[in-house]
C-alpha cells in the first residue's frame, strides 16, 4: 500500500509539473501559437500504455491531436512534445529562415528525453511519429528496442519521393517555401533551409541501414500512394528489413483512389479518412499478432469467412484488437490470394 501510495504522488507531481514547466519554456520562446504548444493528455493515474507521437518537420503537435484524443478516450496517456526549433513565433522567411536544427544528435537527444518522460506516465511506451517525426519514432524504436512496446509510423521521411529532390537536399543550401505566401499567419512554418531537412535524410538512411539488422520492437508501416513527398519504396523496404526479426511488424498503404495526402494525419490537413487511420492504428497497438496472422486471416476472409471467425477459428482471439475488424477490410487480400497461388494472378480479377 504505501509504495501504491507514493507511486501515485509521483505520478501526480510528475503529470502537473511536466506540461506546467514545459509551457513556461515555450512561453520564454514564444510559440507562435496554441496549435504549435506540446500537448498533454494525462489521466489521473499511469495507464498501461503511454503514447508519445512526434509531429512532422516544420509543423506542429496540432497534428497528433485526433488521434490522441482516440487513444486518451481509450485509457491511455499520450504527449506530443513540439520538434526543436519548431513552433516559434517570428517573421520567418527566405531572409530569415525558422530556427531549425541542422543535426541529427539535437533531434536523437530530445527524442532519448521524451522517453523518459513518458516512462513516467505509463507501464509501456507507444512512439509515434509523421513525416519526419516517423523518422524520428522508427530511430527511438531501433535505439532503444527493449523500451518500446509499438512504433507508428507514419509516412516516415526515409528519403523523398524523387532522387533527384534527394540531391539538391544533400548539396544545396537555400530557402524552399512549402507554398506562395498567403495572407495570415500559418500554423507551422511555411519553409526551410535545405540543410534543416538534410537532417531527417541522413536519419532516415541511418534508420534504414540499421533495420538490416538491429532488434525492433513490432512497427506499423503505413504509407499512401498519393503521396508526393516520399519514397514509399523505402517504406516497404524497412517492412522488409524488419520482418524476419520481428515477426510482428505491420505494413498497410492507402490506396491512391482515396487521395490521401502525405499530411494524413487530420481531416483539416486533407485526410478525410482521419477515423479510419485512427482506428487502423489503434488495431494495431492493441493486437499482438504476427504479419503472417494478418495474412492467415485475410485469406480465410477470402473464403467467406468473417474477420471474427477467422481469428476465433485460429484461436487468436485474445490476442486480436475490437478494432482489427476494420483494419482488416482495408487489406489487400487479392495480393494475398496470389502470393499463395501465383499461377492464379491471371485469374484473379
Amino acid at each position: 500500500m504505501p509504495n501504491n501510495f507514493l507511486t501515485q504522488i509521483s505520478y501526480s507531481i510528475a503529470a502537473n509539473s511536466l506540461p506546467l514547466r514545459t509551457r513556461f519554456q515555450e512561453d520564454r520562446l514564444p510559440v507562435r501559437n496554441d496549435a504549435c504548444r506540446s500537448q498533454f493528455l494525462l489521466h489521473p493515474n499511469p495507464t498501461p500504455k503511454v503514447c508519445l507521437f512526434f509531429h512532422g518537420f516544420t509543423a506542429g503537435p496540432y497534428q497528433f491531436m485526433p488521434m490522441a484524443r482516440t487513444f486518451h478516450q481509450a485509457g491511455y496517456n499520450v504527449i506530443i512534445p513540439r520538434l526543436p526549433g519548431h513552433g516559434c513565433a517570428g517573421d520567418w522567411n527566405g531572409k530569415n529562415p525558422p530556427p531549425l536544427p541542422e543535426d541529427t544528435d539535437t533531434y536523437k537527444k530530445f527524442a532519448l528525453e521524451w522517453l523518459r518522460h513518458a516512462q513516467g506516465f505509463g507501464e509501456k511506451v507507444v512512439v509515434g511519429g509523421l513525416s519526419g517525426g516517423g523518422t524520428l519514432a522508427a530511430w527511438l524504436a531501433l535505439e532503444k528496442p527493449n523500451q518500446i512496446d509499438r512504433a507508428l509510423l507514419f509516412a516516415a521521411y526515409l528519403s523523398s519521393s524523387n532522387k533527384v529532390v534527394d540531391l539538391f537536399v544533400k548539396v544545396l543550401s537555400g530557402y524552399f517555401a512549402w507554398q506562395p505566401e498567403q495572407p495570415g499567419e500559418s500554423i507551422g512554418y511555411k519553409g526551410f533551409t535545405f540543410p534543416d531537412l538534410r537532417v531527417f535524410l541522413d536519419l532516415g538512411g541511418e534508420v534504414l541501414k540499421r533495420s538490416r539488422s538491429a532488434a525492433s520492437p513490432p512497427m506499423f508501416v503505413i504509407s499512401t500512394e498519393a503521396d508526393q513527398a516520399v519514397s514509399n519504396p523505402d517504406h516497404i523496404t524497412l517492412f522488409e528489413n524488419l520482418l524476419p526479426r520481428q515477426p510482428k511488424t505491420w505494413y498497410y498503404t492507402f490506396d491512391r483512389a482515396l487521395n490521401i495526402p502525405h499530411t494524413m494525419m487530420t481531416t483539416a490537413e486533407g485526410n478525410k479518412w482521419e477515423n479510419l487511420l485512427n482506428v487502423m492504428s489503434k488495431a494495431f497497438v492493441q493486437s499482438d499478432l504476427a504479419w503472417a496472422d494478418i495474412e492467415e486471416i485475410a485469406y480465410r476472409m477470402t473464403q467467406g469467412k468473417t474477420c471474427n471467425q477467422a481469428v476465433a477459428e485460429l484461436g487468436l482471439t485474445s490476442k486480436a484488437s475490437p478494432d482489427l475488424p476494420a483494419l482488416m477490410t482495408m487489406i489487400d487480400k487479392r495480393e494475398i490470394v496470389i502470393k499463395r497461388n501465383p499461377s492464379w494472378g491471371s485469374d484473379i480479377s
